[in-house]
């Protein structure tokens, strides 16, 4: 299949620049590599928007905590924490 693409004459130089660095074959080869990155960010952004939808429908399903409540949480642990360290240090 032939494609026919117009670059920005900065575009254009990039990838001239490219293959003559020998990073790639040819135009071509830039295009494809452009592509390839292109649908695998646009993969990871359609599934990071799946994560954040399925969080936010979990939330709205199950509750949330707020960040205070988690402080208060983590602190509790922390402390917990670091007072069995203590008594084993001191048993």
């Amino acid at each position: 299949m032939t494609i026919q693409v117009k670059l920005t004459p900065a575009l254009e130089k990039f990838a001239e620049d490219l293959v003559a660095e020998g990073r790639y074959a040819d135009i071509d080869a830039v295009v494809r590599s452009s592509l390839t990155l292109l649908q695998s960010r646009e993969a990871e952004r359609l599934a990071l928007r799946r994560s954040i939808d399925e969080a936010i429908a979990e939330s709205e399903r199950d509750g949330y905590v707020t960040l205070d409540e988690l402080m208060v949480e983590l602190d509790a642990i922390i402390e917990a924490a670091e007072a069995e360290q203590a008594a084993a240090a001191h048993g």
